[in-house]
Parts: structure tokens; C-alpha cells; sequence
């Protein structure tokens, strides 16, 4: 009998030291892990704190740690020297890092086309208003509302939503926040006759035009996170319309997680502007970082599930028929003016605040 419990002791204390073992290469292998440091827009927050994301890092020997900010905060704000890569969610932006920085290339992995989320009684509103023709959101009958002063209680057949303030689609702080920014080209593109911003002559001619679109608004959140978890949590008593990200609102419907209510609709503004997430490699850990979200095809069906167009198409349009969304075909896209151009135009608004 001894005997046998002597040899149960040893298998015992054998596996013991296996599983210590392996348990210290585990905590090794955590430890191998290069760490990565990038600051990025908000609304990426949740793709890079996936962990089947960090799985796919972890796999290639990289831990990925990510910082928040508005991205125009990132060219403005930001001390990047504490960061391998930024990861703004505007060309024009990214251009202006990578020039500022020095950097040799960027890196494009997904984009976004600007919508705007309401909701179904707003959506009949808008279109006994002229303003919205199926899911498209026509730029140019809604500036003609603003410069109106128009309220929600003075559109007709309205018993539905009978509020005092004015029509205007709820944005970002266009100081701090790329999808405001991006708002504001599209709108920066009507207001000038159907053409790009190209000359300070065109910024101060349309800046007054636009600023009761931007300024009327009064209080703004600083990032598209924030505002968006209103329009989820608060409705349309304090969101009718918002400027979004379309992979904000997708990520909700492709989670299935009950966010997005039947009420709640999304619709495309003509002209709209995509928003072409790019990053900046600002060191060689950066440019790994890069290349990954372009070229790993995991990666780029994890950036899909987050609504997310990627390099490669087939990628989101396979997760939106796995959803039963059809992609919605976009087709009057318009460029963002260069930075300094829409950075004067914002700074053009701003100067006209009370």
C-alpha cells in the first residue's frame, strides 16, 4: 500500500511541476510580447480592445495599447513622440502627421462613409420636408432649413415630434472631433456651389453660412463615442439626428446586441464624405502595426464585424449579408478639403461664437 501511495505522490507532484511549467512560459510568453503604443479616434476604442483582435497581435508578438483623442486633437494636441503610430480617422489629418513627422508612408486598412442615425418618426418628418428621399439625406434642402432658422414644430403634418428647437443635425465639436470635421466638408462642399473648398476666399465667403449649422447647436461632445451612446441611450428627445460614423451604427446591428432599437434608422447625406481611418507609422513598430490592419485578412474581417469597410471588399459585405443588412451602395462622395483649408474654416466658425 505504501508503496502505491508513493507512486500516486509522484505522478501527483510531477504534474504540479508540469503545469508550473507551463504556467511560467505562459507568463514568458506575455512577456515576450513587444509592446506597441498608438493613439487613435474613439470610435476604434472597441476593435483594438477585442480580444480576438489583441489575439492576432499576440500571435505576431505584439501587444497593442492604444490611447483616445478627437483627431484633430491628435495632429494638434498630442504629443506623439510618446507613440510608434497615430491613428486619426481623416486622410487630410493623417497627411498633416506624416508631414509634420517626417513619416515615409501610411497606411489605409478601413474607412467609413459619414451617416446620419435618427429615428423612423423623424425620418417622415424629414421627408414630408423635402429633406429625406428614401435613405438619402439631401444636404442642400436641409442648409435651406438652417439658414430658415426652421423648428421641429413648424415643419408640416408634424404631431409626432413637436419640439421647440431648431432642425439641425446634432455633430461633434468640430475643434476636437474628425466626424464634425467631416460633416463640415460635406456641407462646406454645397454651401460653395458644388465644389471642394479650395481658396480662403471660398472659406470666408461660406463660413457664415455654415456657422448657424454648427454653432446653433450649442454644447458638443469632444468625440463620436460620446455622442453616440446618447442617440443609444437617450433618443430622440435629446437626438433627433446625428452625424455618425456608419461603422458606429452597423457595429451594433452586426453585434446583434439590442442597441439599435426598430425605431432607430440610418441614413446617407448627398453629398457625403468618407472618413479614411489612416495611420501613421511613427517607428518601425508602427509599420508593423500598419501592415497587419492592411494586409492580415483576420484582422480585416474583425475591423468588418465592427462596421468597418476594409481594403478588402469582400470583407464587410460578406458580414453584412451574414447580418441580413444590405451594404448600402454609396455614390455622391466628395472629397474633404485639404487640412489647412477645413482647419481655417473651422477656426473661421469658431470665431464667430458669442
Amino acid at each position: 500500500m505504501k508503496r502505491w501511495i508513493g507512486v500516486i505522490l509522484a505522478t501527483v507532484l510531477a504534474g504540479v511541476a508540469v503545469a508550473a511549467v507551463v504556467a511560467g512560459n505562459r507568463g514568458d510568453d506575455k512577456a515576450a510580447l513587444t509592446v506597441v503604443r498608438g493613439v487613435i479616434g474613439s470610435e476604434k476604442r472597441p476593435f483594438f480592445d477585442d480580444p480576438k483582435v489583441r489575439a492576432v497581435f499576440a500571435r505576431h508578438g505584439l501587444r497593442v495599447e492604444v490611447d483616445t483623442a478627437g483627431s484633430r486633437q491628435i495632429v494638434t494636441d498630442v504629443d506623439l513622440s510618446r507613440y510608434a503610430f497615430a491613428f486619426p480617422s481623416s486622410a487630410p489629418a493623417a497627411e498633416r502627421i506624416k508631414r509634420d513627422r517626417r513619416a515615409a508612408t501610411t497606411y489605409a486598412p478601413f474607412y467609413s462613409p459619414m451617416a446620419v442615425a435618427t429615428f423612423e418618426p423623424i425620418a417622415a418628418l424629414l421627408t414630408k420636408a423635402g429633406v429625406l428621399r428614401g435613405s438619402i439625406f439631401d444636404v442642400k434642402k436641409y442648409l435651406e432649413l438652417v439658414a430658415k432658422g426652421t423648428r421641429w414644430d413648424q415643419l408640416p403634418d408634424n404631431s409626432a415630434y413637436k419640439a421647440r428647437k431648431r432642425v439641425l443635425l446634432t455633430t461633434t465639436d468640430i475643434r476636437t472631433s474628425n466626424s464634425a470635421a467631416m460633416y463640415l466638408s460635406a456641407i462646406g462642399y454645397v454651401a460653395n456651389g458644388e465644389d471642394v473648398i479650395s481658396s480662403d476666399a471660398q472659406v470666408a465667403e461660406i463660413a457664415p453660412v455654415l456657422a448657424p449649422a454648427v454653432l446653433d447647436q450649442g454644447f458638443s461632445e469632444s468625440t463620436s463615442e460620446a455622442s453616440f451612446d446618447d442617440y443609444l441611450a437617450l433618443g430622440a428627445g435629446k437626438t433627433p439626428m446625428l452625424v455618425v460614423y456608419e461603422a458606429q451604427y452597423l457595429a451594433r446591428v452586426f453585434a446583434g446586441d439590442g442597441a439599435i432599437k426598430p425605431d432607430m434608422r440610418l441614413v446617407y447625406p448627398s453629398p457625403t464624405v468618407l472618413s479614411k481611418h489612416t495611420l501613421v507609422p511613427l517607428s518601425g513598430q508602427g509599420n508593423r502595426i500598419g501592415e497587419l490592419l492592411t494586409k492580415d485578412r483576420e484582422l480585416q474581417a474583425l475591423a468588418a464585424a465592427y462596421g468597418f469597410r476594409t481594403t478588402d471588399p469582400r470583407a464587410f459585405t460578406d458580414q453584412a449579408a451574414r447580418s441580413g443588412t444590405p451594404a448600402a451602395d454609396l455614390v455622391d462622395v466628395v472629397e474633404p478639403p485639404a487640412y489647412e483649408r477645413l482647419d481655417r474654416l473651422i477656426t473661421a466658425i469658431d470665431s464667430a461664437r458669442p
